[in-house]
């Protein structure tokens, strides 16, 4: 009697877990993520976890940040300049003031991409994002502008925020592409957060940083070779390029991987806050949130996770 063989399988080959497609809850919860990851990070002259501004606190980037991440849940496929009001309106009805108006501009155009099918890069979809950005983005976006009124805002001979706008927003953008570090990231499909910032920042990760000195040093390395358009706007930009001096010679001493380093940071820091108005290199931490919420969409877990960072953060109101 012989014994009767099974019939052989195929070996099927094991591959890896696949990457989750991403939805509106899980780009929801990367943005409200980076905002946490962005204000919890001891950067000099910003509001962290230890340290705020006058009519500025932690808390304050907080609930923001829960604003953002509602709207962006619920609103994340309607058009940029849409969401970039909503996000607006839902921070002020938490919040008092200006906390992240530089944020939801630039994170809004990144979500819109991340939700594109397409199978090509995420700067690839921004960019076809930023080319279908027309008059009706211009006009909500405007909307946005005047109703977070942003500190130091001048005012230009064409396409001033204060009049509606007559061009797409990607145009409007252009234009203010030289002062309005915002405006740049637009114009230039976002150069600073992919080349810049971006690269950086996975790079420090790597090295052995934390998340928290790594986003010191991606805002350091920023600083110093971007002056901080907030800060010319608001005190010259003789005052922004002596803040880049600054940021480079802190750099130079090792950030926050040497005594030295650490020393300079700290002082920097209190150089900022202690002058009257403070310097608040704010457009270059929106820029770093920017970067952070498209490292978080490329290393995205199975589910969302701003829960837990939110609940992290809330224990430190």
């Amino acid at each position: 009697m012989t014994a009767r063989r099974g019939r052989r399988r195929a070996r099927v080959p094991r591959r890896g877990r696949a990457a989750p497609r991403l939805t509106p809850a899980l780009v929801a919860a990367a943005a409200e993520t980076a905002c946490l990851l962005e204000v919890q990070a001891p950067k000099p002259g910003n509001v962290h976890r230890g340290a705020g501004l006058p009519g500025l606190t932690y808390r304050d980037f907080v609930l923001s940040a829960e604003a953002v991440g509602a709207v962006f849940r619920h609103r994340s496929r309607s058009r940029v300049g849409r969401l970039v009001l909503e996000s607006v309106r839902a921070t002020r009805r938490l919040v008092g003031t200006n906390t992240n108006l530089g944020i939801v501009l630039l994170l809004a155009p990144l979500a819109r991409a991340a939700l594109m099918s397409r199978p090509i890069s995420l700067r690839a979809r921004l960019r076809a994002v930023l080319r279908d950005l027309d008059r009706r983005d211009a006009r909500d976006a405007y909307a946005a502008i005047r109703r977070a009124r942003p500190g130091g805002l001048g005012r230009v001979p064409a396409q001033d925020v204060r009049r509606d706008p007559t061009d797409d927003l990607i145009d409007c953008m252009r234009l203010a592409a030289g002062h309005d570090a915002i405006a740049r990231e637009y114009a230039t499909a976002y150069d600073a957060t992919f080349r810049v910032a971006l690269p950086l920042l996975a790079r420090e990760r790597r090295a052995g940083a934390n998340v928290a000195e790594a986003i010191v040093a991606v805002h350091l390395h920023l600083m110093a070779t971007l002056p901080d358009t907030l800060v010319a706007r608001q005190h010259g930009a003789v005052a922004a390029r002596r803040l880049a001096r600054a940021a480079a010679a802190v750099i130079a001493a090792g950030g926050t991987r040497t005594t030295e380093g650490r020393r300079r940071l700290e002082r920097l820091d209190r150089r900022l806050r202690t002058a009257r108005p403070p310097l608040n290199p704010g457009a270059t931490a929106d820029i770093v949130t920017a970067a952070l919420f498209a490292w978080l969409l490329s290393h995205r877990p199975r589910r969302p996770s701003s829960a837990a960072a939110r609940a992290s953060a809330r224990r430190r109101l």
